[in-house]
């Protein structure tokens, strides 16, 4: 099938190009905010979330790690079943839920009550999360239709002057940094048209699709693969690039699709190899970043805070190129409920 543009509007396009105003919005809200700066008394900190809302605590925990906190991160299911133990005394939680009521995260909150300070970084103020929260960090996404989309852009700029607040950094540069954000990635979607087109191209007849980074992009490989199985019913993976080399480059070849994120300078030339072997190796690959030689992959240079946000729109045009493919309306919940109740 060709592309059509009216194959894939709707409300989750609209959502996606809603996402700069909602960068916007949460910039602000936050500036609005106290800056978190008087918690003291804890040992460790403890990360956690589910689907988007854990990747997206990816950036954090390598920023924490670095400031020599000693920070762990866990799936909410798995740290109120079999990792209860991290939930000692004078730990500090930070507990990520767009919507603040997922089953849960309602569990968490009950298992926490009153052992420790939970800070809450949620979409909803009137959800659960927030009211049972020592410190609520909102997000200002608007409502969303159903895939992840404002929120989670909006969950990892909410994180982003988090760390800022827990590592001490100067409050003035961090939220100047994150005010560039909206614009940055109203620049890429301006040509969301142009760019689904050319996707559309880049992954006709592809089967599977791999979606791959290191460091701080982990954040879009995983929620990447989570989103393009949501809003196109394409099957993908999200993985780190060491990992791929690991046995699913085995895969490569004509009919599976490889996305590499450029990422952090440090390792981009690993991560240029890495799409460099697989095109060798008869593949698709493609490296997502500033240097990308694909238009509709070429996202703005920004600084490496805001650079985990922009990594994730291309992954979300694709998932309208790959939907347009298939015939299906992108972002369309067959089975699934925008919040999750039953675990």
């Amino acid at each position: 099938m060709q592309f059509d543009p009216l194959s894939v509007d709707g409300p989750y396009l609209r959502d996606i190009l809603a996402q700069p105003r909602a960068l916007d919005d949460t910039v602000e809200g936050l500036c609005a905010a106290g800056w978190l700066g008087d918690l003291a008394g804890f040992d460790r900190i403890v990360l956690t979330g589910m689907g988007g809302s854990y990747h997206a605590l990816h950036p954090l925990h390598i920023r924490l790690i670095a400031h020599g906190f000693h920070a762990a991160a866990y799936e909410t299911s798995e740290l109120i079943h079999d990792y209860t133990g991290a939930l000692a005394p004078r730990t500090l939680l930070i507990a990520v839920s767009q919507s603040g009521r997922s089953v849960e995260t309602v569990r968490l909150l009950d298992l926490a009550a009153g052992r420790m300070p939970i800070i809450g970084v949620t979409n909803t103020p009137e959800s659960p999360l927030a009211a049972r929260a020592s410190h609520v960090v909102l997000t200002h996404a608007g409502p969303e239709y159903s895939v992840s989309t404002k929120t989670y852009v909006a969950t990892l700029l909410a994180l982003e002057w988090l760390g800022g607040a827990l590592c001490g950094a100067d409050r003035g540069e961090t939220e100047s940094t994150l005010r560039e954000a909206g614009p940055a990635a109203q620049s890429y979607l301006a040509g969301w048209e142009a760019h689904v087109r050319a996707l559309a191209d880049l992954l006709a007849g592809a089967r599977a699709l791999f979606v791959t980074g290191r460091g701080a992009s982990l954040a879009a490989a995983g929620t990447g693969g989570l989103i393009l199985k949501e809003s196109a019913h394409f099957h993908a993976e999200g993985m780190s690039c060491p990992a791929f080399r690991h046995g699913p480059f085995e895969m490569s070849g004509p009919d599976a699709v490889l996305l590499v994120f450029a990422g952090d300078p440090k390792t981009t030339a690993l991560n240029q190899r890495l799409v460099e072997d697989v095109r060798q190796a008869g593949g698709r690959a493609f490296l997502v970043g500033p240097q990308s030689d694909q238009a509709g992959f070429r996202i703005p240079h920004v600084a490496p805070a805001i650079r985990p946000i922009l990594e994730m729109l291309p992954v979300q045009l694709v998932s309208l190129a790959l939907a347009s493919l298939a015939g299906h309306k992108p972002g369309e919940f067959k089975l699934l409920t925008k919040v999750t109740v039953i675990e």
